[in-house]
């Protein structure tokens, strides 16, 4: 048990003091963020380094591809939004294009 909220506390505290954090995690975020295996401050990176700007919307959800949990990641570059995916087990780009007309 003692794991499980550290790792909340470390990805809350991630989500709080990082650059770029959009929004402390909600609790359905938290919840699912004990299955994560890829911490949400490394995603952030990755998701900056595949797609340079600004994060400007983040969220930890259930989605199909990869492992079926994924950071998402709405980020703004050259005027126009862009959504960035990371697997939330793995590490893997699971998507780096722009987001669509209705966005999640």
């Amino acid at each position: 048990m003692r794991k499980t909220q550290a790792t909340i506390g470390v990805t809350l505290l991630a989500s709080l003091c990082s650059p770029g954090a959009a929004a402390p995690l909600t609790k359905k975020e938290a919840r699912l963020a004990t299955e994560a295996k890829f911490p949400i401050a490394a995603a952030r990176r990755l998701a900056l380094r595949v797609r340079p700007g600004r994060i400007t919307d983040e969220e930890l959800e259930r989605e199909k591809g990869g492992s079926g949990l994924r950071y998402s990641f709405d980020i703004s570059s050259r005027g126009k939004t862009y959504e960035a995916g990371v697997d939330a087990r793995s590490g893997a780009v699971l998507e780096n294009a722009v987001e669509g007309k209705k966005p999640d």
